[in-house]
């Protein structure tokens, strides 16, 4: 089985890690969760190690002794001795450039040392100190401060050109050479002794550099290992010509820069108590999908054992020839038996294996073995940072040289199992335990310059762009040129049909631009968009399709709310946040998208309706000159009419939406008298004019979309509702304005009252006008008895218990929020900071900017 990746488009953006988890809702992986990446890029000082430095203030040149309080990088934040625990005279210094040496130096090299002026004033008797220091202090190690590796971390020791030398993964006791030919942030690629000319995948290999089978030269001779290449090598080459690239290693100078510092950082390996002929369940790491049985096969040391997964085929048993691997007691990828069947993880039985149901007392007995006993195998960690839908970076473990975005979908003990992203042919999940040393956390390649293999969004095929006819109102076609609708249908179903390989397979998706655009929808950008998107998954896709939909709104913010997720999630899809842009502000909903092939043409058509536009003007289906639907030939004010008789109740409209589709004539009216008395009377003409427009004109003018503007305005942020009612008297005045001199019913001080608005309306004003109040109370005038700039955190508290929002006070003690947060704090913060929802969100900044404008009224001009 083989993963094969995408090939890089150049035509894609660069990946940003950022953006793509803010679009799946994802979290990464902590980065303390890889113990491996923090662990090579320490320098082996760490806080309390004491050292000599040169004393800054002193005239003539003179060391003290300092302690180091923390490390970042090569950079250390140091204290001078005698000054306890004061911090400040703390100071920093760059290990590379700083005087720095070891205790005990001055003193070797007859160099003089004397205190800074503070450690003078308060010790006296400082000679004393200092003798009592050098005695008892605990000194950094020379090599650290001195030659190759100051201020080096083992990463940076390791350079490409480099010999060291390679345990062989299935035998413990042979041990070949190699040579660095990169390194990745301690990944190291590297090439066997001898192998330049064969082809790479014999001769390459991937490890990290705290692998326990990687070693310094030498390593092998001190500890009598066979040195010979790997038995998957040797029939490469004759056994004289691997003699003489034996010789060739022999004779090469070793590299004395690296000392045994480089085994620092790594775990010791634990004396493990398998015996040969143990039953155990293993993940094969030639194909880390699925775990099976497996036996201890041979026991080489008290640290190293081999394992062979089990394979009951004949031709297996006789030549013995199951994959294995090399193994010590905390390797990843061994569990004890029943460890699948108590973690309900699926056991697949081994190659050969006869019967339908696998067991495992069966399976011992018929293989007259014994289980593994579980004090062989490490305890699990009984707290785990790593939960599913976490993201990381991972390799590929059939093609290492690939690292991949990738998703935990599932956590089991210290294993997770995680889905690469990347790949043009989607593949099982892969197991890797939480500890491994194949797994980055998001960003690593990017901080190493190495390439990341990441999802690409559904290609786009491009169209040039044409001109595009506006269709005559009564022109009716010959009935010799149009296609026969019914031919024309079999053959769309017969491509849908072709193209969806696969059930979550997504067709192409055309934009067929001639099609009725609806009120909302821009017709002249309808039609520059591509006549396609897909195939590909049904979720990009169709998320690719909302998006250049949304883009060519007239108000993008409007389909948004349309399109928005219900509470009864009727389509049971996929949850994707979807954004969009208008007059600077971002906005942002949860669209649900269906998952599957054969819900894409009624998920399309009921999203057209939605959008109260042509059934047909996005789908699976290619219009070509007349539609089905006939809508050419409608108004805007016909259609909808025309379909509300039909559609009496809207398919998809969010919980609070409005309908002008049935009866649209009538709730108009009472629209407009709710709005004459809330704002200013708009124009008879302007709406009646709705009915005279062509419809091949662009859609969606300011009239048709000011019918519509009020009826769910509580589903709006409170700037997106400042921004359309402007847009409303704006565009009215206009729309209203005659060649001759305006007349005095259309007067400018409506344009200042809406300015004026505060984007944080009360809940009256998305209540429909009753009888008995006519009329919107405005808010009574808040006079406040102090300034809220020094309000403390319980006057804050107390006065938000006197507001509608009582219930949130203890929020407001928790975080400690006093009177000069509260005037700094505004809708986004509230929401993030909070965890509010928008509507309390809305009514608690209401009450805030009611205090910023007393505030402002009463003290603000006090100075």
């Amino acid at each position: 089985m083989s993963l094969e990746a995408l090939e890089p488009d150049s035509g894609q953006d660069e990946f940003n890690w950022d953006d793509y988890l803010e679009e799946n809702g994802a979290l990464s992986v902590p980065h303390h969760a890889f113990k491996h990446v923090d662990q090579g890029l320490q320098t082996g000082l760490a806080p309390g190690m004491k050292l000599e430095v040169c004393v800054r203030t002193e005239s003539e040149k003179a060391y003290w002794v300092a302690t180091i309080i923390t490390t970042c990088g090569q950079l250390l934040l140091l204290r001078y001795e005698g000054y306890q625990d004061d911090r400040r005279a703390d100071f920093w210094c760059d290990i590379m450039t700083a005087d720095l040496h070891p205790i005990g130096w001055s003193k070797q090299q007859g160099q003089p040392m004397r205190p800074p002026e503070g450690v003078r004033e308060k010790h006296q008797d400082w000679e004393a100190l200092l003798e009592k220091v050098l005695t008892e202090s605990c000194s950094v190690p020379a090599n650290l401060l001195e030659g190759a590796q100051r201020g080096c971390n083992p990463i940076d020791l390791l350079s490409p050109g480099l010999n060291v030398e390679l345990v062989d993964r299935q035998d413990a006791g042979v041990v070949w050479s190699a040579v660095i030919e990169d390194n990745v942030g301690g990944r190291l690629r590297v090439r066997y002794a001898g192998t330049e000319v064969l082809p790479d995948n014999h001769s390459i290999t991937w490890v990290f550099y705290l692998d326990p089978l990687l070693h310094l030269p030498g390593w092998a001779q001190e500890h009598s290992c066979t040195f010979r290449p790997p038995a998957a090598l040797l029939p490469l080459r004759t056994e004289a010509e691997w003699e003489e690239v034996k010789k060739t290693i022999s004779s090469q100078d070793q590299d004395s820069s690296i000392s045994e510092d480089f085994y620092r950082d790594r775990s010791a390996i634990t004396p493990h108590c398998f015996t040969e002929g143990m039953k155990l369940e293993a993940v094969d790491p030639a194909a880390p999908f699925t775990i099976s049985p497996a036996t201890v096969a041979k026991v080489f040391s008290d640290q190293f054992f081999l394992v062979w997964m089990d394979d009951m085929r004949e031709e297996a048993q006789k030549e013995r020839g199951g994959r294995s691997f090399l193994c010590h007691r905390d390797s990843p990828g061994i569990f004890p038996t029943q460890w699948s069947l108590k973690n309900g993880v699926k056991l697949s039985p081994p190659p050969g294996f006869q019967g339908q149901d696998f067991d495992w007392a069966d399976y011992l007995k018929q293989c007259e073995a014994e289980a593994a006993p579980q004090h062989c195998f490490p305890p699990d960690p009984s707290d785990q940072c790593i939960k599913e839908s976490m993201m990381l970076e991972a390799v590929n473990p059939l093609c290492p040289e690939n690292i991949h975005v990738a998703t935990v979908t599932k956590v089991k003990g210290q294993h997770m199992w995680i889905r690469l992203e990347g790949l043009k042919q989607p593949v099982p999940e892969i197991i890797v335990h939480t500890d491994s040393m194949e797994v980055f956390p998001v960003s690593w390649c990017e901080t190493n310059g190495y390439p990341l293999l990441y999802p690409f969004k559904p290609k786009v095929e491009k169209q040039r762009k044409v001109a595009v006819v506006q269709p005559e109102k009564h022109r009716i076609p010959p009935k010799d040129s149009s296609p026969d609708p019914t031919k024309q249908i079999n053959n769309s179903q017969a491509e849908i049909v072709g193209q969806a390989n696969g059930k979550y397979c997504c067709p192409k998706i055309y934009f067929n631009h001639r099609c009725f655009s609806g009120p909302y929808l821009n017709k002249g950008r309808i039609a520059e968009l591509p006549q396609c998107v897909g195939p590909g998954n049904c979720v990009l896709v169709l998320k690719e399709v909302l998006t250049l939909l949304i883009n060519s709104a007239y108000k993008p913010s409007r389909v948004l709310r349309e399109l928005q997720l219900d509470q009864e999630g009727r389509w049971q899809g996929h949850g994707e946040t979807l954004k969009a842009k208008y007059k600077g502000k971002s906005y942002r909903a949860t669209v649900e998208i269906v998952r599957t092939a054969d819900q894409v043409a009624d998920f399309c058509r009921k999203t057209c309706i939605k959008l109260e536009c042509c059934p047909n003007l996005f789908g699976p289906r290619m219009v070509l000159d007349r539609c089905s639907e006939n809508c050419s030939v409608l108004t805007k004010t016909k259609y909808t009419y025309y379909y509300g008789k039909k559609k009496s109740k809207r398919v998809g409209r969010p919980p609070g939406g409005h309908s002008n589709l049935e009866g649209g004539v009538k709730r108009r009216g009472r629209r407009r008298k709710r709005r004459k008395q809330l704002f200013v009377h708009k124009k008879r003409r302007s709406s009646a004019s709705v009915d005279n427009t062509p419809a091949g004109s662009p859609q969606g003018s300011g009239d048709e979309e000011d019918l519509d503007e009020d009826d769910s305005l509580s589903e709006d942020t409170g700037s997106e509702l400042q921004d359309e009612l402007m847009e409303d008297s704006e565009y009215s005045e206009k729309k209203s304005q005659p060649p001759s001199p305006s007349p005095p019913e259309t007067p400018r001080p409506t344009r200042k009252r809406r300015k004026v608005r505060s984007p944080f309306c009360s809940d009256d004003e998305n209540r429909p006008p009753s009888p008995k109040s006519p009329r919107v109370e405005v808010p009574q005038k808040l006079c406040l008895d102090s300034s809220p700039l020094e309000w403390s955190v319980t006057d804050v508290v107390h006065f938000i218990r006197t507001t509608d929002c009582a219930p949130l006070a203890r929020i407001f003690m928790d975080q400690e929020i006093d009177g000069q947060a509260l005037l700094l704090l505004n809708l986004p913060t509230v929401q993030e900071c909070m965890d509010l929802k928008l509507g309390p969100a809305i009514k608690l900044c209401h009450h805030i900017e009611r205090v910023k404008l007393a505030f402002y009224q009463q003290f603000a001009s006090r100075g």
